[in-house]
This record gives structure tokens, sequence and C-alpha cells, in this order.
């Protein structure tokens, strides 16, 4: 990938903090906007003195006026807990926002890139999912604002695309799990961690038989980083083939933690998928990608990290081929690099719970 000028939308968050680690590492100048409304500065504090590196406190339903040449959008609330928490601004940037990112792509005359996600497909009825499935939605469910808004969103990337010729590559993003997700962010791998550390009782929702397919955030990565190097067009399915039972990570988080949780059941959330699995062929033949940490050494690595969040005190593992970075063994101390940002640091961890 030819370093670039690089904006990235959300890189504060859990997937966009990961991609500028890797951007960083390549060569490129990177921009970060981030309202942190979902994502934490102690993401990127570890590049607060590097020389590539600009952090700017921005909401994409702003406009902005910048010099790119390449932009990464990942600026949404994307977890349960955090979409449904205000529906409204959850809608206007998945459609405000995107189609800001896409004004500014255009004036600079810039390739987008835009993370859609799996939600498009709503509760599907094809299985496993693929690109020309259209999707079982409900319009007007709790859900309906991430999975509309960012339905409304490829529509506008699509239009942008053929009005105006703005070079677009779309991912619809399958559960990720890793390092960085927050321990209240209601995703079921980092709920299952953060109950089973805690020696609280793990929450299924139904009788724990509807499947995800889980990917890791390294291998997400290297797919995302792949197709905006790419030629491909229209959406493009990213994530790990591989299905599991939400009791089955259940049992697997429960063995790897030690702990002795018990389970408890819940009725199921409204409008909550039965089955979730991408069908990766066309990202296998366009751009030469699989998902290749197993889901076991991905948790193992994710549970070492909560482990450390929630002040256990057991060391950080890392696997083979992947070093820890230095947001994910430094102490837990407020960023001191931008006091502005500090504050949001410190006003987050004050609205977490009491355990």
């Amino acid at each position: 990938m030819t370093p670039r000028h690089t904006l990235v939308a959300g890189g504060a968050g859990f997937l966009g903090s990961h991609l500028v680690d890797r951007l960083i590492a390549a060569g490129h100048d990177v921009l970060v906007l981030d309202n942190f409304c979902t994502g934490s500065p102690r993401n990127v504090e570890h590049l607060s003195r590097h020389p590539r590196f600009r952090l700017r406190l921005h909401d994409v339903i702003d406009p902005v006026a910048v010099d790119v040449d390449g932009i990464f959008n990942f600026a949404c609330p994307a977890s349960p807990e955090h979409y449904q928490r205000d529906p409204v601004h959850t809608t206007l940037s998945s459609v405000m926002g995107v189609r800001n990112m896409l004004e500014q792509a255009r004036r600079c005359g810039a390739r987008i890139f835009q993370s859609s996600t799996s939600e498009v497909y709503g509760d599907p009825e094809v299985h496993p999912q693929v690109e020309s499935y259209r999707g079982h939605v409900n319009i007007l469910g709790p859900r309906a604002c991430y999975d509309e808004g960012k339905r409304c969103a490829e529509t506008l990337c699509s239009a942008y695309h053929r009005q105006y010729r703005v070079p677009v590559r779309i991912a619809r993003i399958f559960n990720t799990y890793g390092p960085r997700m927050q321990p209240g962010d209601g995703r079921v791998v980092s709920n299952f961690i953060v109950q089973a550390l805690r020696g609280e009782d793990i929450t299924i929702y139904g009788r724990g038989e509807q499947t995800r397919s889980f990917c890791y955030v390294d291998d997400l990565i290297e797919g995302i980083l792949r197709l905006m190097d790419s030629d491909a067009e229209g959406p493009l399915n990213l994530g790990n083939p591989h299905e599991s039972t939400v009791m089955e990570l259940a049992e697997l988080v429960l063995r790897q933690t030690g702990s002795r949780s018990r389970l408890v059941y819940r009725p199921l959330p409204a409008d909550d998928p039965r089955r979730r699995c991408p069908d990766i062929g066309r990202a296998r033949r366009v751009l030469d990608w699989q998902p290749a940490v197993p889901l076991e050494d991905g948790l193992r690595e994710t549970i070492a990290y909560f482990r450390r969040v929630l002040g256990l005190g057991r060391p950080m593992l890392s696997m083979p081929g992947r070093p820890v970075t230095a947001a994910e063994t430094a102490p837990a101390a407020a960023p001191q690099w931008v006091p502005e940002l500090a504050a949001v640091a410190a006003a987050q961890e004050a609205q977490q719970p009491a355990h």
C-alpha cells in the first residue's frame, strides 16, 4: 500500500485504532477524527508523539475540510448497547456522517472505505449470507437505527460512485473481537469474558442456540487494507465463515478463564438474528484473504487484555507474530498528552458501573 495522507473517522475506536496502527507502521500520515462517544483516547495514546499522527476531536455529523487522499470511515456506534442509547444520533452518524465523508472524498479526489456491517442482512433468511442477498430487516425495530442507517450509508456510497465517480470500497463486517473492546459494550464476546472474569452469572439470551461467526481483529484489519488497495467494487463480506453457537462460545470462555460463573437465561432481545455467518467466497477470490487466527487463540489474547483492563493483575499474552502494543500494556493512567482528551477519558471512566 503506497504511503499517503489518510483520514480515519472513528479512529480511536476498537477497529479504527487497530487500523491506525497498521497505517502508521506502513508509513502513512494519519489524521484521526473522533467524538469519543464510544472510542477511547487510550486506544491511540501510544501514538501521541508520533510525527505522522494527528488527532482531532470531531463529530462526523458536522462537515470537515482537510486535504487527504484516502479516507476510512468507522464513525458510528457499533454495539447494541451503544447504538440504541441514542438512536437519533446513531442514524445521523450513518447518514449525515457518511455524506460528509463522501463530500470530503469528492472534493479531494480521495478513495474512501466505508465500514458497513452484517446487520444490513437483519435476521437473514438466506444462509450463509452472500453479498447479493438483500436482507430481512425490521425498519421500525430497536436495532433499525443502526441496521437501516448502515443500509442508507451503502446507498449513499453507491450513489456518489455512480453520480460523481467517487472511488468507494465497502466492507460488510461480521462479528469481530479482540483487544480494545470495551468491557460494557454489550457485545457477546466482551460480555461473556467480563462476566466470567468477575465471577458473575453469564447471561445467555434464549437457549444459546443462535449462531455467530467470530473474526479476530488482526485478520479483519488485513482484509480491510487489502480491500482498500484493490479494484473491488460493490459491498464485500469480511468475517469468519466458521459458525459457533452462543452456547459454544460461553463454554469456551468458561474453560479458558477457569471461571465458575453460572449460565443464566434471559428472553431473546427484539430482532436478534438467529443465524449469522458470512459467505466470503468473493473476498477469497478478489483479495486472496481469509481469517487465519483460530477462535481459541484469539480468545486467549482477548481474555488476557480484559484481565489487565479489569485490574486482575495477570500478564498479557501475545500470539506468535503479533507483538503486544504499548497501548495494551501501559498502566491504566489518564492520558496526559492532550488535556481535553484526558478529561474525556476521566468522564468515560466515571460513567462505568461500579463492581
